[in-house]
């Protein structure tokens, strides 16, 4: 009898060893995961796609090599709401965060990507733009992150380093995520995050110049020197005063007022932008060199996108905060450098949105996404799976209390999408039909031919909204 004893107690120890073994063996192979946030960039300012001027040779490989998402949107086209969103797979109807709002909860925190991968294992680090103020900052960021270096709020982009040297906000960003690859090992994967402050313009009402509205670091500084920029497509007074005039007077009209009425300033400060994004190109560059160089590059799966789109000065505005095309769409890419070469340049027109991120990061590190989360794994597209249903619509939406940036939600669809300022007096409603006008100079909302459309579309806005709020 006891000798039957000894065999069991035997065989339960080989079977956790083995368990544990495998389980060590399985968060080995776990990929890196190198995710790369921008600022205030939107989808078509990239050279891959076709832009004329600028040059972005990096990101170009990555689209080359990886998964282009040509539908890929912002749910909230301001930092704050976008990144929270990001960080928590949440719309901001349900994480309710945004400028002027009490910190994102701490509930909302627990479930964020980085909190769930360090704590399945994962090495997790953080440099640059956090942009988010979250409950229990100090508890939560070491819950979060074991190398955590965000930038300073309102930060110049030019920094003094100890040399007394001064050092452009990017390049310090990338001198950040090569410290922390350089202690990093395939022994224990990791997931890097670098949140770039580029290509966000100074808030201050300045002259043109590299001390400016776009300051690019010093490397970059003769590009684009000679190149005439063309003007906004859509540029014409028309198109501007065809508003209502809550959106003529808003904060998008007044920044515009700072940086591009002027041909001068308009040449000078697109020059700027430009650079700015050749600029971090550059370190983005710098960062997979040095992943390459550690051995790591081949198990590192890299995410890059933007937080918001961008005007430049068409429609008669700047900055981003309403809800056409130019501010909704951004760039999305996914490399991973274990797909066979046949899946290289591959692109996907499916619904992709600022809140999938965050599920998909879980998904690639083999963590059960929460039920709370509003997104959706694009790993299944990456896989080359069926997938047979996925989303064909989302909500739009702006909640900041400014008294120049008025408040709207709405529902984008493949070909409708339906908007409600809701505060204006009376509420303003817009209907685009992106099928007949895909450029959005028209709004539908009064045409006979679409009162059943309207009233559809605002049907499915609000029980999507009420939907997003109770779930």
């Amino acid at each position: 009898m006891k000798n039957i004893w000894k065999i069991v107690f035997y065989f339960i120890i080989v079977v956790l060893f083995i368990e544990c073994k495998n389980e060590n063996k399985s968060k080995e192979e776990r990929p890196n995961v190198l995710f790369i946030l921008v600022d205030d960039q939107r989808n078509d300012v990239l050279s891959f796609e076709g832009h004329p001027i600028v040059k972005t040779p990096t990101v170009d490989k990555l689209a080359k090599n990886g998964t282009v998402f040509t539908n890929a949107f912002v749910t909230t086209p301001i930092c704050a709401a976008s990144r929270a969103s990001i960080l928590t797979g949440l719309y901001e109807s349900k994480h309710n965060y945004t400028f002027g709002k009490k910190p994102l909860k701490k509930e909302f925190i627990s479930n964020s990507y980085p909190y769930l991968l360090k704590k399945s294992g994962y090495i997790t680090g953080f440099t640059g733009k956090f942009g988010v103020n979250i409950e229990a900052r100090d508890s939560m960021v070491k819950e979060m992150f074991d190398y955590f270096k965000p930038s300073r709020k309102n930060a110049p982009y030019f920094e003094k380093q100890a040399d007394g040297s001064m050092r452009h906000s990017a390049e310090i960003r990338g001198d950040q995520a090569v410290e922390f690859i350089k202690n990093q090992t395939s022994k224990h994967p990791f997931c890097l995050s670098i949140s770039f402050n580029a290509v966000h313009a100074v808030d201050a009402n300045l002259t043109p110049g590299n001390d400016g509205h776009y300051p690019y670091p010093k490397a970059v500084a003769n590009m684009y020197e000679n190149v005439e920029m063309p003007k906004p497509a859509l540029s014409s007074s028309e198109i501007y005063e065809n508003h209502p005039d809550f959106l003529k007077n808003s904060l998008n009209r007044e920044r515009y007022f700072w940086r591009w009425d002027t041909e001068e300033k308009y040449q000078t400060n697109m020059r700027a932008y430009f650079r700015m994004i050749s600029g971090y190109d550059n370190v983005i560059n710098r960062v997979l060199t040095t992943l390459k160089e550690k051995g790591l590059d081949k198990n590192t799966i890299i995410i890059y996108s933007a937080d918001n789109g961008y005007y430049m000065g068409n429609r008669g505005f700047a900055g981003k905060w309403t809800h056409y095309e130019e501010s909704l769409r951004v760039p999305l890419i996914i490399y991973d450098p274990r797909k066979p070469t046949k899946n290289s340049g591959k692109k996907s027109d499916k619904l992709a949105l600022n809140l999938d991120i965050s599920a998909t990061i879980l998904d690639i590190a083999g963590v059960t996404k929460p039920k709370i989360h509003q997104g959706k794994s694009l790993l299944p597209i990456l896989n080359n799976e069926e997938v047979e249903t996925w989303r064909d619509r989302f909500l739009i939406e702006h909640r900041m209390e400014h008294d120049k940036l008025p408040k709207y939600v709405g529902i984008h669809e493949q070909r409708y999408v339906y908007v409600n300022y809701y505060e204006q007096n009376p509420s303003y409603e817009y209907l685009h039909d992106l099928q007949k006008d895909p450029l959005q100079l028209e709004n539908f909302k009064n045409n006979p031919k679409y009162v059943k459309v309207l009233q559809n579309m605002r049907g499915k806005c609000e029980s999507l909204e009420n939907n997003i709020k109770n779930n």
